[in-house]
């Protein structure tokens, strides 16, 4: 606002000393942080803390405009061995903030929030790193975290936390889902991104999962790949069971199927062919 302000003082200055202005408001060119919605790049990242279990999903589709230029990218990783991250934004960048995030995990033994907040400062205060273009979710055993470029590092204040252009629409269907008894953490991940999907434009249905967990004999968290499940088997019916009845107008006893059972014998294929003709 006050750079909007010093731009038209600028012009009306030139225009009282009959000059024309110099600087033009309509063509003037404005850094917007990432963290804001409008500007969040073509994807949803979802995350869901239940029952002791945690996964973050992603979709796989990165888009440029209105084109799809790859629909199976990976854009949830994790972070060492008790972590799991997912991002929304440039993957270069990214991947930047990842291999900075787990340099911060290895300094503080492992220690998330310590490690996030040294993040978010070095993000928004360096002169190389703030120019990144991302926002990641980040989780362990205990807790997730929201990363944004302004140096925000915000908790989940129920367990369920997303980003990205379908972000809206995947949390206020997880959030719904949550009131349901019997779901746990991947059943409402995968159903709420497919909602998303079919929302948003810029989300696709290739989602990639990861979860914690945390073994009841050590206490430590163990890691897992969430796979897809099985499609469904495919109701088209089998060609090979299929019976093609003969034509009864045609003349071309090749083309005849004989039934299955005892072949024909010599005396009854002369009679059967001359019945046909």
């Amino acid at each position: 606002v006050a750079h909007n302000m010093w731009l038209l003082r600028a012009s009306q200055s030139a225009l009282l000393r009959g000059r024309s202005p110099s600087v033009s408001l309509a063509t003037t060119s404005f850094t917007r942080s990432f963290s804001s919605p409008s500007s969040w790049h073509g994807t949803t990242i979802l995350s869901v803390r239940r029952e002791g279990k945690v996964v973050i999903i992603g979709d796989g589709q990165v888009s440029m405009g209105s084109t799809v230029i790859k629909g199976n990218a990976r854009k949830v990783r994790r972070l060492g061995s008790e972590c799991i991250a997912g991002f929304a934004g440039s993957t270069a960048d990214a991947i930047t903030l990842f291999e900075r995030l787990e340099e911060r995990l290895e300094e503080h033994k492992g220690q998330l929030l310590r490690s996030c907040v040294e993040l978010a400062k070095a993000w928004r205060t360096d002169k190389y790193l703030h120019k990144l273009d991302a926002v990641m979710i980040v989780a362990d055993k205990d807790v997730t975290f929201t990363l944004t470029g302004n140096g925000d590092v915000l908790d989940s204040a129920d367990g369920v936390v997303a980003v990205g252009s379908g972000g809206q629409y995947a949390l206020s269907a997880a959030r719904a889902l949550m009131t349901v008894p019997g779901i746990d953490a991947e059943a409402i991940g995968r159903r709420a991104m497919a909602i998303a999907a079919d929302i948003c434009v810029y989300t696709n249905s290739n989602f990639t999962m990861e979860s914690i967990t945390v073994d009841p004999a050590t206490g430590k968290p163990v890691l897992n790949t969430l796979l897809p499940p099985p499609s469904s088997p495919s109701s088209a019916p089998d060609i090979s069971t299929v019976t093609i009845p003969a034509s009864s107008s045609s003349s071309d006893t090749s083309s005849i199927i004989p039934p299955s059972g005892p072949s024909l014998s010599h005396d009854a294929a002369p009679k059967l062919a001359s019945a046909l003709s």
